[in-house]
Formats: structure tokens, C-alpha cells, sequence
């Protein structure tokens, strides 16, 4: 049974060492390339692969939010992360996004095609070294992590002592889409006031206790 394979990865490289190593195997059938986020959005839904290797760092669009979205449109498509170090916040990110398996790009090539072919049937692939930071990461995951690029902006600048109107024009969205995303940071923080959340961010060292954020920061 053949399984149909995207490769995403903004290094060519990359792609052309992947496609060297999986096209030895007869199993394995290599549909198409993507060079980041977008494109592979479009591929998956032109070559209909059945697992999607996806790096986590690229432009435009990330692997992580790919992968997001990827599983939304394409709930039958797997993806597995690939990236050069396991590191916890990506490792958490990924397999929130809803990516099956997680691997380093240096995995051996008889491992990388036995873990692709395990994926399309739907079997999770994570390394015992990954299975192992990814419970340690979740037991102790600061609830900031939760927050969309938009709410922790949203985060620092109410935490400086902007309102609600100063914060939307910073942002240049409407008043109501900011009081609705301070909502859901009050939510993910699992507080009940703008001042809890402030004093959070100041505890975690967010934002420095009566500095306002860059202005840059605040814009997006």
C-alpha cells in the first residue's frame, strides 16, 4: 500500500536530501514540495498526500500554523514536524496544532519511513525523548503559551496601563475586537480582572512593572 508524501521545508536541500532517502523505499510516493506554510495549504489540497513532513520554521506561514490549519481543512491528512532541535515550547505547539509525530531531521532514513507509514494509519510517532518533554512541558506550561500572537500584544500593552480605545488604535482594530480578546486572555490566565492579568505578566516577567511596552510591539 503506497503512501503519498508533501515535503515542506524552506530549505531546498532539505527537500532534495528527504525526497533521496524516501524514494528508496517502493512504499513511499513523494507528491509534492512546499517551501512554506501557504504553499503547502495549497499543495495538500492539489496532491492530496496522505502524511505531510512540515518543518516548524519558515516564512510567510510556520509549520505550527500549517499544521493548525491544515488539520481544520484536511482532517484526514497527518502531519508530522520536523526540526533540527527538540525544543519544548515547539514540541508542545506542534502536537497542540494537532501533528501526530514529532522528529528531528537528522533521524535515520529507515526510522523516518517507518514512522511516515505508522503516521498515515494514524499511530502517533514521537520519540521516547519526546514523549518524555512533551508530559514534562504540559505538567508545567505556563498559560501564556495559550495565548495567540494578537492576545499577548493585547497582554503587554494592557499590562502598561493602556485602555481598551488606546490598545485598539496601537493594534488598529475596532474597540469591541479588543475587549473581546482581553477576554480571552483573562480566560487563558484564569483570571478575573485586567489588574490580575497585569500583575501575571509582571510576575512572569512579561513586561517590566510600570514600563510600557516597544511601540513597535504593539502594532500587527
Amino acid at each position: 500500500m503506497e503512501t503519498r508524501i508533501l515535503l515542506v521545508d524552506d530549505h531546498s536541500v532539505v527537500r532534495q536530501r528527504l525526497r533521496l532517502f524516501l524514494e528508496l523505499d517502493s512504499e513511499l510516493v513523494i507528491v509534492g514540495e512546499a517551501e512554506n506554510g501557504v504553499e503547502a495549504l495549497q499543495q495538500i489540497e492539489q496532491c492530496a498526500p496522505d502524511v505531510v513532513l512540515m518543518d516548524l520554521m519558515m516564512p510567510e506561514m510556520d509549520g505550527i500554523e500549517a499544521i493548525e490549519q491544515g488539520k481544520v481543512r484536511f482532517p484526514d491528512v497527518e502531519f508530522i514536524a520536523l526540526t533540527s532541535v527538540l525544543e519544548d515550547r515547539s514540541l508542545v505547539k506542534a502536537v497542540k496544532a494537532g501533528a501526530i509525530g514529532f522528529l528531528l531531521k537528522n533521524t535515520e532514513a529507515d526510522e523516518l519511513c517507518r514512522c511516515i507509514k505508522a503516521a498515515a494509519q494514524g499511530v502517533v510517532q514521537l520519540s521516547p525523548e519526546a514523549s518524555r518533554r512533551l508530559m514534562a512541558a504540559l505538567q508545567a506550561q505556563d498559560p501564556v503559551e495559550d495565548l495567540t500572537e494578537r492576545e499577548l500584544e493585547v497582554l503587554i500593552a494592557l499590562s502598561a496601563g493602556l485602555s481598551n480605545s488606546e490598545i485598539a488604535e496601537s493594534l488598529s482594530v475596532t474597540e469591541k475586537t479588543v475587549k473581546t480578546h482581553v477576554s480571552h486572555v483573562l480566560s487563558k490566565l484564569n483570571v478575573k480582572s485586567r489588574t490580575q492579568a497585569a500583575i501575571y505578566a509582571w510576575q512572569t516577567g512579561l513586561v517590566g512593572k510600570g514600563q510600557a511596552p516597544p511601540r513597535g510591539h504593539l502594532r500587527g
